[in-house]
């Protein structure tokens, strides 16, 4: 007679091994690829640590970026002054927490909202093609042969008085990159979306009468989503890269406010006789871009499923009993 209460082992297997077969999400994927990169990991403890270093550094010392300290001008890192002191008198820690804060907000702000309208911008082209293509195409060429240099001069100097007088000199700063930040992004996902817009799911969301906008938000923009990742660690790049270019000629923040492209140019005269004034600010500089640079890279291979850069995920214990 058969018993009824055996098992079958080839059976038992099959289920063991279905059991394992979980889905993962795509989005937990790219973490656990992204964690497993040690230097992006590394460069995004750097700029959380200055990120943070720079919202709450201010409450370790009771000086700020104001204040004038008469008994200390010039002088070098002491106990009173973690950094030192400015020829001004005026402490150098607490102007950097600021310059930094500054400048980290610029590159945020400027880097999401860049990509964001790059992605609106060049999504809406390749979607209704034609006419509007060629238009938005004319106005986004126009905007790419502005001289953005000349522009933020003006804007930040003599011809933009009314402005400043109703915005600091950073807002303003963030206001003339935003407007030269994001066309070369829309082009390029112009492109990326024009060819997306041949797949059948957009084209059966079409069928369907999918409001355009729907269909730009629910099935372009995500299409792209890497792209715009990236975007958005090279565009906080950029934008701090342009705050100390252009605070560095003069032509960008203006004093009282205070960046690391203003310490940097304003030491720079006088980096032998007031050597931390120089290297400090140039130091937090070359932290915040080159960790944006790992993160970057750790991004790129985390995305990219050909990558071996990140190493491979560690086999589960049914597949290592099957062997």
């Amino acid at each position: 007679m058969t018993n009824l209460n055996a098992v079958d082992p080839a059976a038992v297997a099959q289920d063991a091994h279905l059991e394992t077969d979980v889905v993962i999400a795509k989005s937990t994927i790219i973490f656990r690829r992204f964690m497993r990169n040690k230097t992006a990991v590394a460069g995004l403890a750097v700029f959380l640590g200055l990120t943070i270093f720079s919202f709450v550094g201010g409450y370790f010392t009771p000086w700020d970026k104001e204040t004038i300290d008469p008994f200390n001008i010039g002088m070098p890192p002491s106990g009173d002054h973690f950094l030192g002191t400015s020829q001004a008198g005026i402490d150098l820690y607490a102007m950097t927490v600021e310059g930094t804060r500054i400048s980290i907000l610029i590159g945020l702000i400027v880097g999401l909202v860049s990509v964001l309208v790059a992605a609106v911008y060049g999504c809406t082209m390749a979607y209704f093609g034609g006419k509007v293509d060629k238009v938005m195409l004319f106005v986004l060429e126009a905007l790419i042969m502005m001289p953005a240099l000349l522009v933020v001069a003006v804007a930040t100097s003599g011809g933009g008085d009314g402005l400043k007088k109703n915005l600091p000199s950073w807002l303003l700063l963030i206001i003339v990159l935003l407007v030269f930040s994001w066309m070369g992004t829309a082009r390029l996902i112009r492109s990326m979306s024009m060819s997306l817009m041949q797949r059948d799911f957009v084209k059966a969301a079409q069928y369907m009468g999918v409001p355009p906008r729907r269909i730009v938000w629910r099935h372009l923009v995500p299409n792209i989503g890497s792209l715009l990742v990236l975007d958005i660690t090279r565009g906080v790049t950029g934008a701090i890269l342009a705050e100390v270019a252009f605070s560095f000629i003069g032509i960008g923040i203006k004093v009282p406010d205070v960046s690391l492209g203003v310490l940097i140019g304003g030491a720079t005269s006088q980096v032998q006789t007031f050597p931390w004034m120089f290297w400090v600010p140039l130091t937090v500089m070359f932290l915040l871009t080159g960790s944006l640079a790992m993160m970057n890279d750790g991004l790129r291979d985390a995305f990219d499923p050909s990558s071996s850069s990140v190493g491979r995920a560690k086999k589960n214990s049914a597949e290592k009993k099957s062997k």
